[in-house]
């Protein structure tokens, strides 16, 4: 079993938790096969608030994954396509079940100090 943790941004955090947002976009895919996602909610939250399992990597051009994706991707068009504008590549993790914390965690309680601009294995 692989983890990775996001730092991911409180709106979408929060739209994760509440099932509107069931893919979770990144530009880069991260190398392992990873079954769970730890999500860090950024600032000014800062604390690991829950878990989701991973359920597929979709990998392809913006377009085709927005395609696969818009129904449940929990972002307007516009914000998908600024956050992928000059890339030939988008990553799509769909997630499955999850899991909120009842107490949100400290990185410190992962042994990580900082919050990763992208990912971490955990």
């Amino acid at each position: 079993m692989c983890k990775m943790l996001l730092s991911i941004n409180p709106e979408h955090v929060e739209n994760i938790l509440n099932g509107n947002k069931q893919f979770e976009f990144r530009k880069i895919q991260c190398k392992s096969d990873v079954d769970k996602i730890v999500i860090y909610s950024t600032s000014p939250v800062m604390r690991v608030v829950g878990e989701a399992e991973v359920l597929d990597v979709l990998v392809d051009t913006p377009d085709k994954v927005w395609q696969m994706t818009a129904e449940l991707a929990g972002i307007t068009k516009d914000f998908f396509d600024k956050y992928f504008e000059n890339k030939k590549k988008a990553v799509a993790y769909r997630l499955g079940k999850v899991q909120k914390y009842q107490k949100p965690l400290e990185l410190s309680d992962f042994g990580i100090n900082f919050a990763p601009q992208s990912f971490v294995y955990i």
